[in-house]
């Protein structure tokens, strides 16, 4: 017997790191020594006084079985990517590289080639590289068709321009910015809502989005590195990343002792997909904003005095910001 007799193919292995390492190219960046195909990639931290590493890491989890389900892979990777550079940035850190993780029963590269273009493309928008990764192939471990994707991002920050939420007080304004959708997370929920209890179809058409549900679940998760980018300059006090935990537990992350977020609902449009969450799944509304981000998918908190300035130069770079709020007096939680 051979390797390839129980399951693992290494010469399609071989061929697959081939096909992806061009698209890997496109992602590199000034500061990458080594990328794809060694052992270890190497990157050198150049212009930074007294830098700082800050890492995040995340998978894509269930939402993944909405991908399956419609046998498209070429936006997974996006999702991959920006849970973990969305988690770095609010930090105040820029994204200097990505690894990911890719596992697999039976690996047919040209399915494993949409995942890398996805989150290739995902590291593109970041202003990352991806740097490296590794592709498993574990015959047994998953259902025919299926997959687990998980990675991880460096980035760096000046130990002196950390956002660390010290300098948050009562006054202070909550920005909103935008979601593309439901993002990366509560897709056990939606998946039991939608699927098992109501059997609604992926093929099912969403005349709010004139697209179909599969669709609408599957959007990526948008990346917010440009977003902060644009803000430099401005004493920005905090930032929260809406995923697992929505408002309610991520929120409270940042504040101070003794600070609350008061956040006043109708002051964004909240996205019909998770109107149509509350009907179908008779969910409590405080359930909704502890689950799902509501429409908001990150949140910036800056002074009152610096507010018009940071709007006016979200817009301008496209974003779609909402004053959702105001940080009071509390004991760190999250007031509707």
């Amino acid at each position: 017997m051979n390797y390839k007799d129980a399951g693992v193919n290494i010469d399609e292995g071989n061929k697959f790191v081939d096909m992806i390492k061009p698209i890997a190219k496109k992602t590199m960046i000034d500061g990458v020594l080594h990328g794809i195909g060694g052992f270890g990639a190497l990157f050198e931290i150049k212009n930074y006084k007294n830098p700082v590493l800050v890492s995040g890491t995340d998978g894509v989890g269930t939402k993944l079985k909405i991908a399956f389900m419609m046998k498209k892979y070429d936006t997974i990777g996006i999702d991959l990517v920006a849970m973990c550079v969305n988690d770095i940035i609010v930090s105040g850190a820029k994204p200097l590289f990505f690894l990911d993780y890719f596992a697999i029963g039976k690996l047919e590269s040209d399915v494993g080639v949409k995942v890398i273009e996805g989150i290739a493309e995902g590291c593109c928008q970041a202003g990352c590289a991806l740097i490296g990764g590794e592709t498993a192939e574990l015959p047994g471990m998953y259902n025919d068709g299926e997959f687990d994707l998980a990675g991880f991002a460096v980035g760096v920050v000046e130990k002196d321009e950390i956002i660390d939420g010290k300098d948050i007080k009562a006054g202070d304004v909550i920005i909103g910015l935008k979601s593309s959708g439901i993002h990366s997370n509560g897709y056990s929920l939606v998946r039991k809502v939608l699927f098992d209890e109501n059997n609604m179809n992926i093929n099912d058409y969403i005349k709010e989005y004139d697209s179909t549900l599969g669709d609408v679940i599957l959007r990526p998760t948008k990346i917010y590195v440009n977003a902060i980018n644009q803000l430099k300059g401005i004493n920005i006090k905090g930032i929260a990343h809406i995923t697992g935990g929505g408002f309610i537990d991520n929120i409270p992350r940042i504040l101070k002792d003794k600070t609350s977020a008061k956040i006043i609902k109708g002051s964004w449009d909240v996205p019909y997909i998770f109107t149509l969450l509350k009907e179908k799944g008779n969910i409590d509304e405080y359930e909704m904003y502890r689950t799902f981000n509501m429409g908001i998918g990150m949140v910036i908190i800056i002074s009152q005095e610096d507010c018009d300035e940071a709007i006016n130069r979200l817009k301008k770079a496209g974003e779609i910001p909402y004053i959702i709020g105001e940080i009071v007096k509390g004991e760190k939680e999250v007031l509707l």
